[in-house]
């Protein structure tokens, strides 16, 4: 029988140095490329951008949009983020996987910084084939700001629906939703709204956790539950065991 795919999420924060310009983990990367080869990952994974775009967005103000005064961003920012597909490319082929970059630019439209349309067939096809596409937070085309930020959990919660994945994990660099320092150990829509999520204090122009829970409850709102976890506990989420994060799940489920 063949694995269930898996959408998966890597945290820039946990590939990147966010102190510094695109200061790109690749002892990190090739620890994560050795845990999705050792499980025979099958399936897409997205990665943030850490300091290989957010900078480069912030200084360009592309959160806000992009027009001729800016237009250099969009360049900028995509090569930055670029970079980093390459390297965690590389490293997922020299660990033995079928990984492919796949750059969200090429292949998404967004309309007030939500994405409104992206070219699924050849992701599916790619999947088909046994491909690893490896796609990323991304600097893509806007209707009505000119462009715009998509982050990795944006795409995360597009994606799944649309291409039939349920099972979605998202490693970061802390345990899990936390409240008071603790995991929550089960997250519905209306638990939390009783939480205040933390942002990020770092360059972060998407959101941190707070979106990446934003993005998840919208996932969990078209009936697909998905994983919040430590990187550490990657193996644990692709064997099917007890990772000790969260599980983000449809109300009443």
């Amino acid at each position: 029988m063949m694995p269930e795919p898996v959408l998966l999420k890597l945290g820039g924060s946990i590939v990147t140095d966010k102190r510094g310009d695109c200061a790109v983990d690749e002892e990190t990367l090739a620890r994560c490329a050795a845990t999705l080869a050792a499980a025979e990952f099958a399936g897409l994974v997205v990665h943030g951008a850490g300091s290989c775009g957010h900078p480069e967005a912030r200084r360009y103000g592309l959160a806000h949009g992009a027009d001729r005064s800016n237009r250099e961003g969009i360049a900028v920012t995509h090569e930055a983020v670029g970079t980093l597909n390459r390297a965690f490319v590389g490293a997922l082929r020299r660990a033995g996987l079928e990984a492919i970059g796949v750059h969200p630019l090429a292949a998404c439209t967004a309309e007030d910084g939500r994405i409104v349309s992206f070219e699924l067939e050849p992701l599916g096809l790619l999947l088909g084939l046994g491909c690893v596409p490896v796609l990323h937070g991304d600097v893509v085309m806007d209707r009505t700001r000119g462009a715009c930020i998509v982050s990795g959990d944006q795409l995360v919660s597009y994606l799944a629906p649309r291409l039939g994945l349920t099972r979605i994990g998202l490693a970061t660099d802390v345990r899990g939703v936390l409240a008071n320092g603790a995991v929550i150990p089960r997250l519905t829509r209306s638990t939390a709204s009783a939480l205040v999520i933390g942002a990020s204090s770092r360059t972060d122009v998407t959101g941190g956790m707070q979106g990446k829970v934003r993005e998840l409850l919208e996932l969990a709102d078209a009936g697909v539950s998905s994983h919040v976890f430590a990187l550490d506990r990657l193996g644990d989420f692709l064997r099917g065991t007890p990772h000790g994060g969260t599980e983000i799940v449809p109300e009443g489920a």
